[in-house]
Formats: structure tokens, C-alpha cells, sequence
């Protein structure tokens, strides 16, 4: 008999704090069953398996991180937008590490078709477009952007910049400094072959 209250909403957030308190690559349906003091096959009637309930986890914190991305940049351009952007998956991650870690979930292309990670690139392309960049450097400009967000915040919140100074976050302002001036002088192609 499933228990009373249990329906795939409600999972899927219990997942997702799961996933903050124990790592994204840590949550199953075992874990989670556990978490409700229920039978693993309990849960199967709303999730249909450990890589369902991280899918579902990875589209919750993408619509999550695409609402507060969308507050911040309403309304701003150049570097403000950009740090602003920033900014949010910075803190996103430092509140909610294994969510983060979730957004980063592969998902198949129909799911990322309908998925927040569309809202994520057209914000991304909104705030280049005040970087007058046409395609297809904006593309390449947009995979810099999240390189840089999620690689910076990892390896911060790993610890891999605690040991030494400047301070991470005196460096965080400097390297979004050097991204606004990037983005103002984007370089012209090289010749092929160079």
C-alpha cells in the first residue's frame, strides 16, 4: 500500500534536499525510501527509478536556478547582468550544492528540449547580445560563461582555493572584471589552419 501524502512532487523536493545533504550522486530510491521510513517498492508507483528520481531532481533545480537567474538580470545590462548571473549560480551552489550538481545532470534531448536549461541559455544570450556578439561567437561566449560559473564554483566549494591567497572572492570579482573586458573586445577568428 503506498503511504498516504507520497506523490511525485513531493519526492522529488525530499530528493533534492537529499541530494544538498549527502551529495547528487549519492541519491536512490533505497535512500529515499529510507528517508520516508517506507518500502522501496512504496516509492515505485511515483518514480520509476533511481536515474527517474535524479532526472526529475536535475528539472526542479534547473527551473529553480532559471527563476532567481531571471529575477537578477531583469533589468540590467553589460557587467551588471553578468555578474548578476553569476552571482546566482554562485550562490545557488553554496546554498544548494547537490542541486547544483543535479543541473548538470545529461538528460535526453527531448527532456532538456522541455527543460528550464532553455531559459538558462536564452538569459545567457540576452546578456551577450549587450556584447554585441553574433553568432557563432555568441555560442562559443555562452559556453565560456557556464564553463567559468560551474567550474569556478566547484572548484571553490571543494575547497581548492581555501589555502591560499587572494581571497576567492576578491579573485571571483577580478575574473568577472576579465570576462566583461573579454566580452567588450571578443577576438576575430583565426585564420583556419592557424
Amino acid at each position: 500500500m503506498v503511504r498516504a501524502g507520497l506523490t511525485p512532487e513531493r519526492l522529488t523536493r525530499a530528493g533534492a534536499e537529499l541530494a544538498d545533504e549527502v551529495g547528487f550522486d549519492q541519491v536512490t530510491v533505497s535512500a529515499l525510501a529510507r528517508r520516508f521510513d517506507v518500502k522501496v517498492a512504496s516509492l515505485y508507483s511515483h518514480v520509476k527509478s533511481s536515474q527517474d528520481l535524479k532526472t526529475r531532481i536535475a528539472l526542479l533545480s534547473l527551473e529553480e536556478l532559471a527563476d532567481r537567474a531571471g529575477d537578477a538580470v531583469a533589468g540590467r545590462a553589460g557587467r551588471d547582468a553578468l555578474a548578476a548571473l553569476a552571482n546566482v549560480y554562485r550562490d545557488y551552489a553554496r546554498e544548494h550544492p547537490g542541486r547544483s550538481a543535479a543541473t548538470r545532470l545529461r538528460l535526453d534531448p527531448e527532456t532538456a528540449a522541455a527543460s528550464a536549461g532553455i531559459r538558462h541559455a536564452q538569459l545567457t544570450r540576452a546578456i551577450l547580445r549587450g556584447y554585441d556578439l553574433s553568432e557563432p561567437d555568441q555560442t562559443h561566449a555562452v559556453r565560456l560563461l557556464g564553463s567559468f560559473f560551474h567550474g569556478y564554483v566547484s572548484l571553490e566549494l571543494g575547497g581548492g582555493f581555501s589555502h591560499s591567497l587572494p581571497d576567492s572572492e576578491e579573485t571571483w570579482t577580478r575574473m568577472l572584471d576579465a570576462l566583461d573586458a573579454l566580452l567588450r573586445n571578443w577576438p576575430a577568428p583565426s585564420p583556419t589552419g592557424a
